[in-house]
């Protein structure tokens, strides 16, 4: 809800600040009082097109503020929650400022935003109804929204679109499998070819580097091992050394007690090299052993490494990336065998998934043209009490195209209207005239507010050219509107005014050498004597007072 309104230095606007309430909020003034001021003023904190000649004469710019009551669910807050923007836990404050050569800057609760945000912001707060704005009822585009919130259809439409989504999905996943079946059958005799050559090589992994070290081991073994059997020879030579070792051992315990326990450590020492010499020489002998090979061994380690090396090279890869090769492309060649299938499958999938889409397109279209009936019907049983008993309203329901439907369904809607029984039916906007246009705004949004729980509402003139019943009807229309709800309208008839629930007048001063538009919000006195006013023009005469008297006191 709209609470409250600051706006400074615009056009004949010095100072001024009002406040709101709920219900129906009218604001009246003659002619070129300033009315169309105060709401160039409000649009402009709604992120209207901003026009250098809104700021006052002299002054180097203008302030507007509207600060608005929200619950922590509306969608006011989710936008700003998205945008990393301050909330305000239920109020909000829309500020701009424009200055002299026409640039502007907006905040929202002090923190500086885009003029963007904060149109998509004041949005979600307040609609604004008249002869001059072409979004909400005036915008055909979203119609078939309305019609859907009027007629409670969510289900319908969420089971569309997610039958859609699913379809969409499904014929993604078709033609994935299709390219990439058609790619394998091209290169199918290759990757038989390449699958056969890896199966016949069973590559393992790591084994590549086992054989080129197994390879070096065996090319360096043979002359290592010439080596290796010249230090057996050296150390076996003449009996060998360890023979020799165990020959002076043996004299050395046949000298005498004395002298042995003299010599007592070098035998010990001698002992110990004896073993050692005979552990060496054991190791001497395994590790020949070892280098000992076949030749033909050798051949066929080298035939396999080569083999590797080639196929590596061939496929443009290590050769220890050889066994995860092996696996795509036999997977690879699995899906061409079993590709047939699994496309069948997925074409069957689409089949499914469209026609679950189309059954649920169909419901919701059902739906939507019972819905247009009652709408209809509702509508246009509004009219008559607005001087509009020649008119027809209806809801045009256009199929479309298969291959134009989308997750919104299978149709556009737009709404049309006549306004003689002989003319033509066109767009609202195109059809009718200034009050006319903003009295089918009113029938209109007396139906669709059953199921709505509206923004701050704003009727421009919603009476233009009408009296009597005519305008008691539009008033009573409007009054229905507010309950539960806000409406600000301007209004010139008196018996609109004389339904509101709080009444402001807008009025032009001269203050010495300016012109100034001020606005109050009217007592229970002054309000008969401005209702009066409308009633009887330039002199308010007593008969006038008591008729408005009687307005006010019918609507109590």
């Amino acid at each position: 809800m709209l609470t409250g309104l600051s706006i400074r230095d615009i056009v004949l606007i010095d100072k001024l600040t009002l406040a709101f309430s709920p219900g129906l909020n009218v604001l009246t003034g003659e002619t070129g009082a300033g009315k169309s001021i105060l709401l160039d003023s409000l649009g402009l904190a709604l992120g209207a097109r901003a026009d250098r000649t809104l700021v006052r004469a002299g002054e180097q710019k203008g302030v507007v503020s509207a600060r608005f009551e929200v619950s922590s669910r509306h969608p006011a807050c989710q936008i700003l929650q998205d945008m990393a923007v301050d909330d305000g836990d239920g109020e909000l404050v829309l500020k701009r400022q424009i200055a002299e050569d026409g640039r502007s800057r907006a905040w929202i609760n002090d923190e500086p935003v885009s003029q963007s945000l904060l149109s998509e912001v004041a949005a979600t707060l307040v609609e604004v109804h008249g002869q001059h704005d072409d979004r909400g009822l005036l915008d055909a585009s979203a119609h078939r929204s309305l019609l859907d919130h009027y007629a409670g259809l969510k289900p319908e439409k969420d089971s569309v679109s997610q039958t859609w989504l699913a379809y969409r999905e499904a014929q993604k996943e078709e033609r994935a499998l299709r390219e990439a079946l058609e790619s394998a059958r091209r290169d199918e005799d290759y990757v038989r070819h390449a699958v056969a050559e890896l199966d016949a090589l069973a590559p393992e992994e790591g084994e590549e580097a086992q054989l080129a070290d197994r390879r070096t081991l065996m090319m360096q073994g043979e002359k290592a091992a010439q080596d290796l059997a010249d230090f057996q020879q050296t150390l076996s030579a003449n009996e060998g050394v360890d023979a020799i070792v165990r020959g002076v051992l043996r004299r050395m315990n046949r000298l005498g007690d004395e002298l042995a326990t003299i010599m007592a450590p070098a035998a010990e020492a001698l002992d110990r090299a004896a073993e050692e010499l005979a552990v060496a020489d054991q190791e001497l002998a395994r590790v020949l052993d070892s280098l000992s090979f076949n030749p033909a061994e050798l051949e066929r380690v080298e035939e396999r490494l080569f083999e590797y090396r080639r196929l590596a090279r061939k496929h443009n890869c290590q050769p220890e990336d050889l066994p995860a090769l092996q696996l795509g492309l036999s997977s690879q060649l699995e899906n061409i065998d079993g590709g047939g299938a699994a496309l069948e499958a997925a074409v069957q999938k689409v089949a499914d998934s469209r026609h679950a889409y189309s059954v649920a397109v169909a419901t919701l279209s059902e739906k939507r043209r019972k819905a247009c009936l009652e709408l209809d019907k509702l509508v246009n049983s509004e009219l008559p009490p607005l001087k509009l008993e020649k008119a027809t309203f209806r809801t045009m329901i256009t199929a479309l195209p298969e291959e134009e439907w989308s997750e919104s369904g299978g149709e556009k809607v737009m709404f049309e209207v006549k306004t003689n029984a002989g003319s033509n039916f066109g767009p609202m906007v195109k059809v009718a005239s200034g009050g006319e246009l903003a009295r089918f705004i009113l029938a209109l949004k007396v139906v669709l507010s059953k199921n709505s729980t509206p923004a701050s509402m704003i009727f421009d003139e919603v009476d233009r050219g009408i009296g009597g019943a005519t305008a008691s009807a539009v008033g009573e229309r409007l009054k229905r509107l507010s309950e539960g709800s806000q409406l600000l309208v301007v209004t010139h008839s008196p018996q609109v005014a004389a339904l509101g629930d709080t009444q402001f007048q807008i009025s032009k001063t001269d203050v010495g050498q300016e012109t100034r538009t001020d606005v109050v919000q009217l007592s229970p006195d002054h309000r008969r004597e401005e209702i009066a006013r409308m009633l009887a023009g330039a002199e308010v005469t007593e008969a006038a007072r008591a008729a408005a008297e009687q307005l006010l006191a019918a609507q109590k």
